[in-house]
């Protein structure tokens, strides 16, 4: 199973969920190195993205010129949604993608993201605003509905794709569930009827068997993967070639486990400055260390160091994980 959107191939159908302050460039460059379909940057604000401020287009590093990499914004107003889209094209992108799914309070206040899923005019307009200033392909990522009074993403993506969408991501919940409960991958089953466009479902695909399952109850043509691949950046290579038949990745055991996870340290602190990769890849580091199930005594001890020479010496022992282990 395979697709096209413009020029991105997506072969195998299976792509990187943007998360914020988690899917950055040094994230999204492990994940691409296993082999993987599509990479999402993080969510961008579109009018701070076009008035620069200040660090937002350093924090992002977007990889806009970077193949199979589509670029998502948020936003509430067209003229900066168009403008910020113009701008990314301008800059390399392949592919646009529109925010109408993060759940946030942050965003949902500032009447962007799934609180859009409220107003579906307006959510239109901004659309159509979008697709129209671009010549590459604009996709969107949304949520089921609101709330379960207002579960309207069918009617949204039948318009969208009247608009000139060119694939959607449907999250299995609604905003108001934030990330509780179960995804309801039947569900999108209903959107995947009224549309011609690819669809990937989302929620709670953590391996090969809930990816199979997605697919299966969903009718999508392929899914997108988030939480699942923190700690696991292997994650979509592998559930890739045991679906698809793609290249299988090779999974790092042992010394090559900890290995990957200080290049990835490292690759953070280049990337960041010392102060702040320090704390950023501390999120990063538990989750490697909750994959070899690191003892309490030396998870305190790495995630409270503050001297980044001192975390990369306590890692070999942190990340002691048997073969057996790291491929469970």
């Amino acid at each position: 199973m395979s697709f096209t959107v413009g020029s991105t191939s997506m072969a195998p159908p299976i792509a990187l969920a943007p998360m914020a302050g988690i899917t950055d460039r040094p994230f999204r460059d492990l994940v691409r190195s296993f082999g993987s379909g599509l990479m999402v940057s993080e969510m961008v604000a579109s009018q701070e993205m076009v008035q620069a401020k200040p660090g937002v287009r350093e924090r992002a590093e977007l990889s806009a010129d970077v193949e199979n990499t589509a670029v998502q914004i948020a936003g509430r107003e067209a003229h900066w949604m168009a403008e910020a889209a113009r701008q990314l094209e301008d800059r390399g992108a392949r592919i646009i993608d529109i925010n109408m799914g993060c759940p946030a309070k942050k965003v949902v206040n500032g009447y962007s993201g799934s609180a859009l899923l409220k107003t579906p005019d307006h959510a239109l307009k901004l659309i159509e605003a979008v697709v129209a200033s671009v010549d590459i392909p604009v996709t969107l990522k949304t949520r089921l509905g609101w709330d379960d009074n207002c579960l309207n993403a069918t009617d949204i993506a039948r318009r969208a794709q009247d608009a000139g969408i060119q694939m959607v991501t449907i999250h299995g919940r609604t905003r108001c569930q934030f990330y509780k409960g179960t995804a309801n991958w039947r569900a999108i089953h209903n959107i995947k009827q009224v549309v011609s466009i690819p669809v990937l479902a989302n929620g709670d695909i953590i391996d090969t068997g809930s990816a199979q399952s997605a697919l299966a109850q969903s009718g999508a043509d392929g899914v997108m993967i988030g939480r699942g691949a923190q700690g696991k950046p292997w994650l979509l290579a592998q559930i890739a070639h045991e679906i698809w038949g793609s290249n299988q990745p090779e999974i790092p055991l042992g010394g090559d486990f900890t290995d990957m996870v200080s290049l990835h340290y490292e690759a953070m602190l280049t990337f960041y400055g010392a102060v702040l990769g320090l704390r950023v890849a501390r999120k990063h580091l538990g989750w490697y260390m909750d994959v070899a199930g690191t003892v309490s005594k030396l998870r305190r001890a790495v995630l409270t160091e503050v001297d980044p020479a001192s975390v990369l010496r306590l890692l070999p022992d942190a990340l002691n994980v048997t073969d057996q282990e790291a491929a469970a």
